[in-house]
């Protein structure tokens, strides 16, 4: 590689060898933890939620691992803990998922779905009556409360699109700003539960609208619901900001929706696929409350670490090593990919910046690819104009185009003379105007 100034000859070496010579590298790596390509342990994994989003989540591991035995543990969590609900539709799916694969303690119960579905029919005639009562005697608070407890049974027992109407319905009902806010995050997680992610993003906005009202830990759930929203949405720099913006107040607060590490891992791919250097450095590495987020999973931050300093081998291992685990998260599978050559792309443009030209060998060594594959990946960038270059394909260097700056001089100064000569006519031509009275004074309208 040759660099506009000698000094930058150090900086080559260094990113050659991913930023470090040997010894310090063999530090490095007993330093860092230590990332296997193991299968996630959906144990702990699980137990980082609770409520439907837990049953949800194993269920769609179940659906997406190709490890059979993977699967048939995902599925004996989500069966043992659906028992403990009054869901009886998604106790079907499960135990039809099953398919007597885990043994007779793990196949249908219909004793227990009656049970269920007994008790069910009595308490929905118990709430309607109440309700009734409630509406009859005209009394705000506690229609407010039916429908809120209607709302309540219908989630506990999966008809969320009958929860999310009796929800809303309080929302006549409610006589503080506290009532409003409690609705929208009853409506916020029912919505998110059916993926109907436009629903989110307006109930945050109204539950915003009562900034007074609201404490550190709700305003932390808002912020991850619209962060979760943007994800969706694909909109990538949104999400990051709002996850960024939320508070450590959040801890284990909001199970039932997201838990603290996925506000890590969500947070910190959505920076390095949409920040700048200046953005990541500012807003993700300098954050002192994200940093305690960051803590709980500390191959996000090394690899946030890696990427600014632009150690992008051991960047893109952490992200390899990822990617697996990530492709089972509900709501990250369909961005991943997406995210994982965002990402990518920044760092061969960080890495191509500096230099006027730079060898292809060398920085397909950094980046632990081809030479051809690297070659197609810089011509896209090149084509998209987001590298400023042309490809020697027989000598394999990369040529940086920088602009001519003498050319670029005497431009601007031709430009400047052209504004000069047309603004000192234009003060020319009033002067003269101004001198022999030539000008038009408005009527006075009466």
């Amino acid at each position: 590689m040759e660099t506009e100034e000698e000094a930058s000859g150090q900086m080559t070496d260094e990113i050659y060898t991913n930023g470090v010579d040997d010894e310090s590298l063999s530090q490095q790596q007993q330093r860092r933890p230590i990332i296997s390509g193991e299968q996630l342990d959906i144990e702990a994994y699980a137990a980082l939620y609770t409520g439907r989003t837990k049953i949800s989540r194993l269920i769609f591991i179940a659906d997406k691992c190709g490890n059979v035995s993977m699967q048939l543990e995902a599925l004996r969590m989500a069966y043992d803990e659906i028992k403990k609900g009054e869901n009886t539709q998604l106790f079907r799916e499960v135990v039809q998922k099953i398919d007597g694969r885990l043994g007779p303690n793990y196949s249908s119960d219909s004793s227990w779905m009656d049970a269920v579905d007994r008790r069910a029919d009595q308490r929905k005639e118990k709430l309607e009556n109440e309700l009734n009562a409630y509406r009859t005697n005209l009394i705000k608070e506690s229609i407010r409360m039916g429908y809120n407890d209607f709302g309540d049974f219908y989630y506990a027992h999966g008809a969320l699109g009958d929860a999310f109407k009796n929800y809303v319905r309080t929302r006549d009902y409610c006589t503080t700003a506290k009532h409003i806010i409690h609705m929208c995050l009853n409506a916020i997680l029912v919505s998110i539960e059916m993926g109907q992610f436009a629903h989110v993003t307006s109930y945050v906005s109204k539950a915003e609208q009562n900034k007074n009202d609201l404490d550190p830990i709700t305003i932390a759930k808002l912020q991850c619901a619209a962060g979760l929203a943007h994800l969706e949405a694909k909109k990538y720099k949104h999400a990051a900001r709002k996850f960024l913006e939320t508070a450590p107040e959040l801890g284990n607060n909001y199970s039932e929706v997201i838990a603290a590490q996925d506000v890590a891992t969500y947070g910190g791919l959505c920076a390095l696929a949409s920040f700048d250097r200046a953005e990541l450095k500012a807003k993700v590495i300098d954050n002192i409350n994200f940093r305690n987020f960051l803590e709980l999973v500390p191959e996000v931050r090394e690899l946030i670490h890696n990427f600014y300093s632009s150690h992008y081998a051991s960047c893109l291992e952490y992200l390899g090593n990822l990617k697996a685990n990530l492709l089972l998260d509900i709501h990250l599978h369909d961005h991943v990919e997406m995210l994982y050559t965002q990402i990518r792309n920044k760092a061969l443009i960080q890495y191509t910046h500096p230099f006027v030209s730079v060898d292809l060998n060398m920085m397909a060594n950094a980046f632990k690819t081809t030479v051809a594959g690297l070659q197609k990946e810089l011509e896209a960038l090149i084509t998209d104009n987001q590298i400023q270059a042309r490809i020697d394909s027989h000598n394999k260097i990369l040529y940086a185009r920088h602009a001519d700056q003498r050319k670029a001089t005497f431009q601007r100064v031709l430009q400047t003379g052209i504004e000069f000569d047309r603004d000192v006519r234009g003060m020319l031509l009033r002067a003269n105007l101004l001198k022999h009275d030539f000008n038009l004074k408005a009527s006075r309208k009466i």
